[in-house]
């Protein structure tokens, strides 16, 4: 069975179907850092895959059936010739589309926003489009095997209704995340009892010689520990998320004020917010799986690399989505 469990069937008519389950790739992202080109369309695998082919066979394998990705108008032209188009002969697409001007009724883009409002309202942008559970991952990050297998099978699995809202999240070793090229920012998990208590959103991280550090901006350094857990917004979410997000994504307008220029809606911080709330559960599957990206055009090379290392060692055909 493809999600290698058999939870992710369910008995219709006396036979058995597929539950549907999506991944929703957020690629809608300027990606500044990386310079000119569009980062998440880069080619890294020895037959010029990208590294959104790599996640999106993890997931098929693991079980998922569906893809949406979210992404701009601007490069959906491009996009479909890269990926959309070769996918949608292994799996259902969707595509959903990241404009500023998506927001709730009473509002407006404020003079002078330039970016998009982050992660959740990219996830939300794919309310009209996702009615099943789903995992939602960035498309310039590559996350491993072993995360969309614990996040498919935890999605599929039946649970008894406790009043609160059961989720997940993949949670990768820090020292495992990093970039040698320059600072990073990740969610380092509070954990209790193997549930997440809180997510602290840390920029800044570097690698060093003995693990990693934090560089702030007045030249002071904190030290970290590289085995903490870390948030990659690898999330696996039920469809009963989105009205949590429209609610939190109207807050958040009306709570911005002077920052409604640049301050971002983001998925980590809405979900601390529920969790103190007491609204959510967020059970925390750990990954030793090595996370890559090409969060800088220096990173590039390295991930060429790695993908070459795991094609030679067979956990990747060298050509597939072709």
């Amino acid at each position: 069975m493809p999600g290698g469990t058999a939870e992710c069937f369910r008995r219709v008519n006396g036979g058995f179907t597929m539950k549907k389950t999506s991944l929703v790739i957020m690629a809608a992202g300027i990606g500044s850092r990386y310079g000119k080109g569009i980062k998440q369309l880069a080619a890294v695998g020895p037959k010029n895959q990208i590294i959104m082919d790599y996640s999106i066979k993890d997931a098929l394998d693991a079980g998922f059936n569906k893809i949406v990705f979210i992404i701009r108008k601007d490069i959906e032209e491009e996009f479909h010739r890269v990926i959309g188009g070769r996918i949608g002969k292994y799996a259902e697409v969707a595509y959903a589309f990241q404009e500023m001007s998506d927001l709730p009724e009473g509002f407006s883009v404020p003079e002078g926003r330039v970016k998009p409002w982050g992660t959740g309202q990219a996830v939300l942008c794919a309310r009209n489009i996702v009615h099943e559970p789903f995992a939602v991952i960035n498309a310039d990050d590559y996350y491993g095997k072993e995360a969309y297998r614990k996040v498919h099978d935890y999605l599929v699995q039946e649970r008894e209704e406790d009043g609160v809202q059961h989720i997940c999240m993949a949670g990768f070793i820090l020292g495992n995340t990093l970039s040698e090229n320059g600072g990073v920012t990740r969610g380092i998990c509070r954990l209790s009892d193997g549930c997440l208590s809180g997510v602290d959103e840390t920029k800044n991280i570097f690698k060093t010689k003995d693990g990693a550090q934090v560089r702030k901006e007045d030249g002071t350094t904190i030290t970290l520990d590289p085995g903490n857990l870390v948030s990659m917004n690898m999330w696996g979410f039920t469809p009963a998320f989105m009205e949590m997000l429209e609610e939190g994504f109207t807050e958040f307008l009306q709570n911005a004020g002077e920052e409604m220029q640049k301050k971002e809606f983001l998925v980590p911080v809405l979900v601390d917010q529920l969790i103190k709330a007491g609204r959510i559960k967020v059970d925390v599957l750990k990954s030793r799986d090595q996370w890559f990206g090409v969060t800088y055009q220096e990173d590039r090379a390295s991930v060429v690399e790695a993908f070459r290392q795991l094609t030679d060692q067979g956990k990747y055909p060298e050509e597939f989505f072709a």
